[in-house]
């Protein structure tokens, strides 16, 4: 068989073609459309819709703790795959295939139930949500773990991390965009306009937002598949040759000794809690349709803000990432969100609600004209928004190369237990996120159910929002860049792991056995000239 491992310059890196680099990620955007659909309205459904109240929150957060054990025994199997169609499309088709069926059963089948069987309402929505995170454990453990058989160059990794983040926009984004105008479609208003019974408490919005998703993650999981189709066979894996099966009891182990692993687990959780928290609905819902008073009129404008000022930042990231690593550009860029972020917080903590002059204001949808609150708010919330949101997908790309280092140096190929390990703490911290919002909202202002955008202001509330918001998120940056401070896979040494893993693949493919490749190969100076990036 002809070796595709190689790139044409002969120095052993395993480079994606343009198409497969754009592709692929499209995986993450199929998966995030759930995110949205799921994730950030599934309580607020549980509540407004199945009348579960608080246990649809509760629930959220259990389901992620069974995942510490279905996570790990997923990623087991991953790594024990081989099919006709690869080692990580199976799971892609798979996951799909499940997710859409479990959102149906929950968002247009459960409500069916007659609120005289509320028992059969609660075992419905357990046992249908349970079922659904099975299938997004299948599908998001793929955009982690097939990342190591697209490319291996340091100089491209970096750039999945922007192609992450345009699918999840793709996914993430039209979701985000759609929805609360299919909600503001069923609001009930007075004759003043003021909305008396929010969108999100009618079941018809749940059924028109249903299939949209299903369609839009069915057509991004299509196109990641075509992305990976050619990399996802046999010579891409690893270090080449036969593929030796891990056992069960040495993946602590394997964990245990993978320091990088570790500190990425803590800082990809940082990521996702400030995701999590500061981008939630309800805590949305609650900022710019209680606090601010008027949702409709905001929530857009700020979300299309924070996307545009994305942009410069995922350029800037990118050439940092290229020049000096990942662990340098997330460092510097959650930084920067997180000074930022206090100016957001002291614009917050300044608010008034009923003086117009202290809150903000947005001529879209029957907003007032833009004032000087407003201004500083964008400057601070767009320029810490975009710079945290540049990264916060960056762990993803890092999972990859943790990856290469465990092959480095333990020899083993395991992308899905690193994936799947990864994937644990993303969607903890995600239904912990969930949990929390209910519970600070039940602390802070006595709520017992969840705010809508007809809920009256309280300074509870503010408080509420000014924890989630900020607070949480700074906290959340803060510990990533503990994490990272002794993070060791700079760019400098993930060249060198290449560098080492092509030799050995090298030496293996013309007769070496692997242990005397990785004996033979440690560093750099050992590496032949033409195989050194």
């Amino acid at each position: 068989m002809k070796n595709h491992t190689h790139d044409a310059s002969g120095n052993g890196l395993n480079r994606a073609k343009p198409y497969q680099l754009v592709l692929f990620p499209l995986n993450n955007g199929a998966t995030n459309v759930y995110f949205v659909l799921i994730l950030s309205y599934v309580a607020q459904f549980g509540s407004s819709i199945l009348h579960l109240g608080i246990f649809a929150s509760l629930m959220v957060t259990i389901m992620r703790v069974c995942d510490a054990i279905t996570d790990p025994i997923i990623g087991a199997m991953m790594d024990r795959t081989s099919t006709r169609i690869g080692k990580f499309r199976p799971f892609m088709i798979l996951g799909s295939v499940v997710m859409a069926l479990s959102v149906i059963a929950l968002y247009i089948l459960l409500p069916l139930i007659p609120d005289t069987m509320m028992p059969a309402r609660y075992v419905g929505f357990t046992v249908v949500y349970f079922i659904w995170v099975i299938g997004y454990t299948f599908q998001t453990s793929v955009t982690r773990a097939g990342q190591t058989v697209l490319t291996n160059d340091p100089n491209q990794r970096p750039m999945f991390t922007i192609f992450n983040t345009v699918g999840s926009l793709l996914g993430m984004g039209i979701m985000q965009f759609l929805i609360p105008l299919v909600k503001a479609m069923y609001d009930v208003k007075d004759a003043a306009g003021n909305v008396i019974t929010s969108g999100y408490a009618d079941p018809m919005v749940y059924r028109i937002i249903t299939p949209i998703g299903i369609a839009i993650s069915v057509l991004l999981t299509i196109l990641a598949i075509i992305g990976i189709a050619e990399k996802d066979r046999p010579e891409f894996y690893g270090l080449g040759g036969k593929q030796e099966n891990v056992k069960l009891s040495e993946y602590a182990q394997i964990i245990k000794a993978n320091k990088p692993m570790q500190r990425l687990m803590v800082a990809g959780a940082g990521c996702k809690l400030a995701l999590a928290i500061a981008t939630n609905t309800t805590v949305l819902l609650a900022l710019y349709g209680i606090v601010m008073g008027n949702y409709n009129s905001l929530y857009l404008p700020m979300m299309v803000l924070g996307y545009v000022c994305a942009v410069p930042f995922f350029l800037l990231s990118m050439r940092t990432s290229q020049k000096k690593g990942q662990r340098a550009s997330l460092i510097r860029y959650v930084s920067v969100a997180l000074i930022c972020y206090v100016g957001v917080l002291v614009l917050l903590i300044v608010s008034d609600y009923g003086n117009p002059s202290l809150m903000l204001s947005f001529p879209f949808e029957g907003g007032g004209a833009i004032n000087l609150y407003t201004i500083l708010f964008i400057l601070f919330f767009g320029v810490g928004y975009g710079a945290y949101y540049a990264t916060a997908d960056m762990p993803i790309p890092m999972v990859a190369d943790c990856s290469d280092y465990e092959t480095y140096r333990s020899g083993k190929y395991i992308p899905g237990i690193m994936g799947t390990m990864f994937s644990l703490v993303d969607k903890l911290v995600s239904s912990l996120a969930q949990t929390l919002v209910a519970f600070i909202f039940l602390a802070c202002a006595g709520l017992s159910e969840l705010p809508t955008d007809s809920t009256p202001y309280s300074a509870g509330i503010k408080v509420a929002v000014i924890v989630m918001f900020c607070i949480i998120p700074m906290l959340a940056w803060a510990a990533t860049l503990l994490a990272m401070k002794g993070y060791t896979l700079t760019g400098a040494k993930m060249k060198e792991i290449q560098a080492v893993n092509a030799a050995r693949k090298t030496a293996i493919e013309q007769g070496m056995s692997l242990e005397e490749a990785m004996e033979r190969y440690q560093t750099m100076d050992q590496v032949p000239e033409q195989l050194r990036n």
